[in-house]
């Protein structure tokens, strides 16, 4: 007899990130959902049809734009947590997920202060800053330099600022797990290796988390500025660098998705729903933006992203 299975992780995870939205950043005021374009038809019509389908019909009042944001970014790194942790069967590493600039939670302090590889923790700091990354750290003296410098701080702009709103990344390796199963390395080999403990690297950033609840005409490149500056200033591996978004509008969604490909994917916080939304209101023209996307692997839906960064 066929063993009956719980539902799927990730569906569970999802319909959670679903709730915190519908509850901290959401909201449904005079018939308008909130990360809806009130002076576009389609956009309000959209992203009312996903509403309805997510299970949001309470109306509120809108929040600020910034406190609305600030909880998506919260919501998304939470539901990272929840599911890419989940793998490590399929990407075995220390790793951490973290809002920049957002402190541990409680539980993330006594999971590590419990965790048998605190050891190998003690390179993670308290509050999460991009400079911390060993494909980064050089960012700390370029930053020293421009400050007292204005001749070449003039000369750099700010290309060299790099702010994710979420990053993923692991910790270094001792010399007792790297040989744990055999011995790999001793002092005459691999004293460059950034995963090394010993060489004294720090923190590698695995992915950069851009999160944009809505994606406006005036700020819809920030996340290629962003990626770009991942690209030039990195020293060593180039991290994911993805999007994670809530707009409802196809159009504006293409702003972002398409191209030359410094960002690596966007995702959708309900991109079925979003498909069923716009193939029942008959928009043709936007159904076929997504369908472009979709099929050209340039947009997925949020649930797709744990198994991405495993790649």
């Amino acid at each position: 007899m066929t063993e009956q299975l719980g539902e799927a992780l990730f569906r569970t995870a999802r319909r959670q990130f679903h709730d915190v939205l519908k509850a901290k950043v959401l909201r449904l005021e005079g018939g308008v959902l909130s990360n809806a374009d009130k002076g576009n038809t389609a956009s309000k019509a959209i992203a009312l049809g996903i509403a309805k389908r997510i299970g949001l019909d309470q109306p509120g009042v809108k929040l600020q734009g910034q406190t609305a944001g600030n909880q998506f970014e919260i919501a998304t790194a939470q539901f990272i947590r929840e599911t890419f942790l989940e793998l490590a069967h399929l990407r075995p590493g220390d790793w951490r997920i973290q809002k920049i600039g957002e402190k541990p939670t409680e539980e993330e302090k006594q999971k590590k202060k419990s965790s048998k590889k605190n050891a190998e923790q003690k390179d993670f700091k308290t509050v999460i800053k991009i400079a911390q990354f060993e494909q980064y750290r050089h960012l700390v003296a370029i930053a020293k330099a421009a400050g007292e410098n204005p001749e070449l701080a003039a000369s750099l702009g700010s290309d060299y600022i790099i702010k994710p709103d979420i990053v993923v990344f692991r910790g270094l390796l001792s010399d007792e797990l790297i040989n744990s199963n055999a011995n790999l390395v001793d002092d005459t080999v691999a004293q460059h290796s950034s995963l090394r403990e010993r060489n004294g690297g720090a923190s590698i950033l695995h992915a950069s988390v851009s999160c944009k609840l809505t994606i406006r005409s005036d700020r819809s490149q920030n996340s290629r500025s962003e990626a770009l500056n991942l690209i030039r200033n990195r020293r060593g591996k180039l991290p994911h660098i993805v999007v994670v978004t809530g707009e409802p509008l196809p159009s504006r969604l293409s702003s972002v998705a398409l191209g030359s490909g410094d960002i690596d994917c966007v995702y959708h916080f309900a991109l079925p729903e979003l498909l069923a939304v716009v193939n029942e209101l008959g928009l043709a023209d936007s159904a076929e933006a997504l369908n472009i996307m979709v099929s050209g692997k340039r947009l997925k839906d949020i649930s797709d992203l744990p198994l991405d960064l495993a790649v």
